[in-house]
């Protein structure tokens, strides 16, 4: 159990951290205008992405999260970087990118599959 509990935790500072970092270069860096117009994504896409991201990550690290809220965010966060891959490769981007999209992801899912280990689900019969 306490195995578990570390790897959870640690694919989840992961994923959040990357988030939470993403959402601060998103916000307050000028140069992230210029990398979304070069995907042909809009401005006012970056500021909900850097809301979004602030969200999702919050309702993964604070326990008291209603779970459906917390499903809610892991899928977010999946769409998210699954987009952010076709994105660029569809732009023209290095392929070199999605080794950072596909090791995201790769926390994202153990994250996932260790937070459903640690609380199942309960049935009600």
């Amino acid at each position: 159990m306490k195995k578990d509990k570390i790897i959870y935790w640690t694919a989840t500072l992961i994923l959040t951290g990357v988030m939470l970092w993403s959402a601060f270069n998103f916000a307050f860096n000028p140069e992230m205008k210029d990398a979304f117009a070069h995907l042909g994504l809009p401005n006012w896409f970056r500021i909900e992405l850097t809301v979004a991201k602030l969200l999702g990550s919050l309702a993964l690290l604070l326990p008291f999260t209603p779970p459906k809220l917390r499903e809610f965010a892991y899928f977010g966060f999946g769409i998210t970087l699954i987009s952010a891959a076709i994105a660029h490769l569809s732009s023209g981007d290095s392929v070199l990118l999605e080794i950072g999209h596909t090791s995201f992801f790769v926390s994202l899912v153990v994250s996932y599959v260790y937070y459903h280990k640690l609380h199942p689900p309960v049935v009600v019969a």
